[in-house]
């Protein structure tokens, strides 16, 4: 057996293939499993946090997600899976609603799969949303002004925030940057957050939508702490011990 207590770079090395394999690890595990101290395990993950491969939390260490890119890189990865989450989705919606429905390229998935027959208030902030929703008749669409953010696609500066102040959603759909069951919902867009987490306190419902690639991850700013998370739809082959951490959080999870 390697003697990891005297490879440093072979212990590294492990490290990142169980956060690429798993998205988290734990101290006193590690510690265990290479036979050297918890500080070692500590002192390895903070050389591994400042290559960015990691964010340090309480007992171990979560996988560090890369930044998305624009709305606009966005649109077109994991079409097919997007659809297939979003599908399930708008079975929350409810005739007579109001409900927001953040920027995202999920999100956007999502205005695409309501019926055309659903009678709704949508309010959102992505110039491409509010298209998609005025192609149905009986959607009514109240669209957030303010300069448009490259990077969500939508507007989530101060105007936008004062516009939400006067309003109260049924159910919100937050886009979803990074989800983990101790950090909860984060993001790594500073303003795009900051919106985020105005919509958040505005809504009886709150509903994320994501990929598996998501789950579990850290981005640069929290949203919101997972209790704050009412539903979350994700893909069924989440690994197990994730579903069961969101559902001691209460949270309602639904897989597809």
């Amino acid at each position: 057996m390697l003697d990891y207590a005297a490879f440093p770079e072979q212990r590294q090395a492990l490290i990142r293939q169980i956060l690429q394999e798993n998205g988290r690890v734990i101290c006193a595990k590690l510690a265990a499993q290479m036979n050297v101290s918890e500080h070692t395990i500590r002192r390895d993950l903070q050389e591994l946090s400042k290559e960015g491969i990691c964010k340090k939390v309480y007992g171990g260490a979560v996988l560090q997600l890369p930044d998305a890119g624009s709305f606009v890189s966005r649109k077109g990865q994991e079409f097919a899976g997007k659809s297939i989450i979003a599908q399930k989705c708008v079975e929350f919606v409810k005739q007579g609603s109001c409900v927001f429905i953040d920027s995202g390229t999920t999100n956007l998935a999502i205005a695409r799969a309501l019926s055309e027959d659903l009678r709704v208030t949508v309010v959102t902030n992505s110039p491409e949303i509010a298209v998609e929703l005025l192609k149905r008749p009986q959607c009514e669409v109240i669209m957030l002004g303010g300069r448009v953010n490259r990077t969500p696609g939508g507007c989530v500066g101060s105007t936008a925030v004062g516009q939400l102040q006067g309003m109260i959603f049924d159910q919100a759909f937050i886009g979803a940057c990074a989800m983990d069951p101790d950090a909860g919902l984060t993001g790594f867009d500073f303003e795009d957050c900051e919106f985020k987490k105005a919509v958040v306190r505005q809504s009886n419902q709150v509903i994320i939508a994501l990929t598996a690639d998501k789950i579990p991850g850290l981005a640069r700013y929290v949203v919101a702490d997972a209790s704050e998370i009412d539903v979350m739809v994700v893909e069924e082959n989440l690994n197990k011990e994730f579903l069961n951490a969101f559902d001691a959080q209460s949270i309602h999870i639904v897989t597809v």
